[in-house]
């Protein structure tokens, strides 16, 4: 191919849902929620865990208050242009800007795949090891494995990058998504995709797959360890949310990464469930079953309304 052709493409179109002005239109409030949910829940949670001593001096919701500042960011790298695409017939999205929302989109999801791995690190010390706890997850660890998180995520990303931009785009121009991600993009290349294929998928499918693995592995040896019926159900209330949280960001990552770049009807659904749903359900699955949260939110929230009443008179 001759090179003054490898790089004709200079927009992509985004498929999105719909092109019925109606449905668009009703997509949007829709997914305005969802947004505006998430902003709330996620922010919540952080101010929450920042302003209690406690909770705050707490390794499990220190990981928490980092958790939730990365689903802020990882439903943020795809949500706006998703909105204002709703109101928009042509849905272009330039090839820099695509490029860009792909390498975050990585950079942020896995980052949060790691951060799960490290809070099933920290059930298991708290379970398994609690007179120790204390020493073991201490905030200087917390914290090299909040920033190793960050660094795996960069890391993971950056590979992702690199083997996109060095492929020639120059013929169809339309993505199969919501977003740009990189199965759907590396379809449009003009040119034979099927190594760089096989080198995504083993690693976004790697890390996905394995990360779920750990945390599957390091939950059944909590359950293993606990010889008696009353320990094991202490420690699935304990760790039942963040199996949920686990189960509905890791399937679907699992189901769209660690397979050959083929596309699915439901595709475009799955992608919903881990880039918008599971953001915005994740501060209600944390408080809904956490009391110690909960409460803490109830002393804010009086502490707050005491402040205004005070103001007021």
């Amino acid at each position: 191919m001759d090179e003054n052709q490898t790089e004709v493409v200079t927009d992509f179109v985004l498929a999105g849902f719909s092109e019925t002005p109606s449905i668009e239109a009703g997509l949007f409030v829709l997914f305005l929620f969802f947004y505006m949910s998430t902003w709330v829940g996620n922010v919540l949670i952080m101010v929450t865990v920042a302003s209690d001593n406690y909770l705050n001096s707490s390794p499990m919701y220190f990981l928490l208050g980092n958790l939730s500042f990365l689903d802020l960011c990882y439903s943020t790298v795809t949500t706006p242009k998703l909105l204002a695409d709703f109101l928009d017939n042509d849905k272009l999205i330039r090839y820099d800007q695509c490029i860009v929302q792909l390498f975050f989109l990585h950079f942020v999801g896995a980052a949060e795949m790691f951060l799960l791995t490290v809070m099933a690190y920290d059930r298991y010390v708290a379970i398994c090891r609690p007179l120790h706890y204390t020493t073991i997850m201490s905030r200087g660890l917390c914290c090299v494995l909040v920033a190793a998180s960050w660094m795996g995520g960069f890391l993971h990303s950056t590979v992702q990058t690199i083997l996109t931009i060095h492929l020639p785009f120059c013929g169809p121009n339309q993505v199969d998504n919501f977003f740009c991600d990189v199965p759907p993009v590396i379809k449009l290349a003009c040119a034979d995709t099927f190594v760089i294929e096989l080198l995504m998928v083993s690693n976004s499918g790697l890390i996905s797959t394995s990360s779920f693995v750990v945390l599957v592995s390091s939950y059944s040896t909590i359950l293993v360890k606990i010889g008696s019926k009353e320990g094991r159900r202490k420690a699935l209330s304990t760790c039942g949310s963040h199996l949920m949280v686990v189960t509905l960001f890791f399937g679907p990552c699992i189901f769209i990464y660690a397979r050959p770049f083929s596309t699915f009807s439901v595709d475009k659904m799955v992608s919903v469930l881990y880039n918008i749903i599971t953001p915005m359900l994740n501060p209600l699955i944390y408080t809904l079953r956490n009391k110690e949260v909960k409460s803490a939110m109830q002393k804010l929230w009086d502490r707050n309304v005491l402040t205004w009443k005070k103001q007021e008179t």
